[in-house]
């Protein structure tokens, strides 16, 4: 009878802790890694967008961000293998240096989006982006038209890019725009450097205005880049336009100025690509389908469309509250 009794219990003690610990499981989140690489408007909404999405899928996420340092970005993805999240939804700093950690989050278990920046690997889940090089065809076409209404067909160029920093994406970009312009014969890119933030922009189009006083075209292939371009027309009182990439509150509002500086700029639109990215995370970690590549259509912001940077104000207006 004891035995009986000795066995019943240990069957209803191991029955209540198989229950315990299928509660605790049930019981436990989703942990989602979200790794940026840049304190800027555009990662900041991004942010938000992956707030959103873990906030309404009931999911615990953790933000960071490398600073543009990959030894900072591989420690983060240490950092979170060691922790053991669910899934790193990431912008990689290198297209080929990044695969390292990640391939080891990825062995571990882990479920990888990438989104903004490409990653030459086929272990991330998914790949959230707009297309880099269209962002800037679009910009290069409203160029291409202000070239062609404005100058007679004929303008000297000059771009300022990113590409010792984020090189694929700085090319693409740039080729973009350069592509939709010069099989015009009279157009002539006079200078290409590198600046992106806007502090450098605005030293690097001096110069560059210095060197070109017959400058007509500054393209800018980031959002500091088309800042700093902008505040040096206006320093230089000199008649000349704009042209740029990423949309922002400043950029917008540069379009409604009476100077006539800044023409036009395509954005991404960050609070759908951060909301993605968390979406597919978790689809990714149930072992649901998620497409491979998603391709986020870009926002064209233009002096022609005061109605369209009105809007897009007031959604950017919604994003800040």
């Amino acid at each position: 009878m004891k035995k009986v009794i000795v066995m019943a219990l240990a069957v209803l003690m191991l029955t209540t802790a198989v229950w315990a610990n299928g509660q605790k499981e049930a019981d436990e989140k989703l942990t989602i890694a979200g790794i940026v690489f840049q304190d800027d408007q555009f990662f900041n909404v991004i942010q938000q967008g992956m707030q959103a999405a873990a906030d309404d899928l009931g999911v615990d996420l953790f933000l960071a961000n490398s600073n543009n340092k990959p030894e900072k970005e591989m420690a983060l993805v240490n950092t979170y293998i060691t922790r053991g999240v669910d899934a790193i939804v990431i912008s990689p700093l290198s297209e080929t240096v990044s695969v390292t950690a990640l391939k080891r989050a990825d062995e571990k278990g882990i479920s990888i989006i990438t989104y903004n920046s490409p990653l030459s690997a086929d272990f991330p889940a998914s790949y959230i982006n707009s297309s880099q090089s269209e962002l800037g065809a679009s910009s290069g076409k409203q160029a291409r038209e202000y070239i062609e209404s404005e100058l007679g067909g004929k303008a000297k160029v000059a771009t300022l890019a990113f590409k010792s920093q984020l090189p694929e994406i700085s090319d693409m970009r740039v080729n973009g725009f350069l592509n939709e312009i010069t099989d015009l014969p009279g157009v002539e890119v006079v200078s290409q450097q590198d600046a992106w933030l806007a502090e450098m922009a605005v030293a690097k189009a001096g110069d560059i205005m210095t060197a070109n006083p017959d400058l007509d075209i500054i393209y800018a292939a980031n959002d500091g880049g088309t800042v700093g371009a902008v505040m040096a027309v206006k320093n230089s009182g000199k008649k000349m336009v704009v042209f740029g990439i990423d949309a922002s509150e400043q950029l917008a509002t540069f379009l409604k100025d009476g100077d006539n500086i800044l023409q036009a700029t395509t954005g991404q639109q960050p609070y759908q690509i951060g909301y993605q990215t968390v979406e597919f995370a978790v689809k990714a970690i149930k072992g649901e389908p998620v497409e491979p590549t998603v391709i986020v259509p870009g926002l064209l912001l233009s002096r022609e469309n005061p109605e369209g940077i009105e809007d897009f104000l007031k959604m950017q207006k919604e994003f800040t509250k």
